[in-house]
């Protein structure tokens, strides 16, 4: 398991991206939700950006509420299930920019179904965005984060620490991110390359609007991990995401900074 780091809001306020102007970041998922906070918080930092997601007129509304900043920015619309689009969007982004010093592995997919009753499918893309996807980006990234002694943020769950019932296939992918991201950060511990994971709770965002529960569940079952404080605010997780993907964050390697009101606290 990945060192659990749990901090207390005062600390929150302390992160903060450190100055990233000359500096590029890749923020996956970025047309929505965490990811467009992510791409904002890293804007304001100076970073300049390739934007990545499946829907395309998400990200051209994310550029352009991010033109302000006056950063470089290329949108990169991809299905990131699949591997050789992730390659391509590493390529893009150092077309772009001629460097890459962050890649920010935001974008995932949940779904809510009775385990027996799963689709394949369903089973197959879990999988493929949540867990394939990220080891594929960095895979493609590693050798110009190397170059440019820059850091990966993998954004994980909550459900990575603690079972939530009828999300089997979500659950297992950010378990296995975690528990990837700590491989990594072995494997490098001896190169100019950070590997960090943020695990937040539930967030409002429009992934949890689209969110359908499967007929006949046992809802006292999902309260259960709904968090006796309400929701995460997302800006606050984007901020962690955005410190951990900058210099400022020199001295985490392997950690997981878990950002979810109590929910795993027991």
């Amino acid at each position: 398991m990945c060192t659990l780091v749990r901090l207390t809001i005062g600390i929150y306020e302390t992160m903060r991206a450190s100055d990233m102007k000359g500096k590029a970041a890749l923020v996956t998922g970025a047309a929505s939700g965490l990811g467009r906070a992510t791409a904002m918080a890293l804007a304001k930092a100076g970073a300049d950006l390739l934007l990545a997601d499946v829907k395309r007129q998400g990200l051209e509304e994310a550029a352009t509420e991010l033109g302000g900043f006056g950063t470089k920015l290329r949108v990169h619309p991809a299905d990131l299930s699949v591997a050789a689009n992730c390659q391509a969007a590493v390529a893009s982004a150092v077309e772009a920019f001629g460097r890459l010093d962050a890649l920010c592995n935001v974008a995932g997919t949940i779904v809510f179904a009775h385990a027996h009753e799963m689709k394949v499918a369903d089973w197959d893309k879990t999988l493929a965005v949540n867990l394939s996807a990220p080891f594929h980006l960095m895979q493609a990234a590693i050798p110009h984060l190397l170059k440019a002694e820059g850091a990966v943020v993998n954004v994980t769950s909550s459900g990575a620490f603690v079972g939530e019932a009828y999300l089997a296939a979500y659950c297992a992918t950010k378990a296995g991110l975690n528990h990837l991201t700590k491989s990594l950060a072995m494997e490098y511990a001896h190169k100019p390359i950070r590997f960090n994971a943020v695990a937040p709770g539930g967030m409002a965002t429009g992934l949890m609007a689209e969110l359908q529960f499967p007929e006949g569940m046992d809802r006292s079952l999902v309260q259960r991990y709904s968090g006796l404080r309400g929701m995460v605010d997302v800006e606050d997780v984007a901020e962690i995401v955005a410190f951990l993907a900058s210099d400022a964050s020199r001295g985490f390697h392997g950690a997981c900074i878990s950002i979810d009101k109590g929910i795993t606290a027991g």
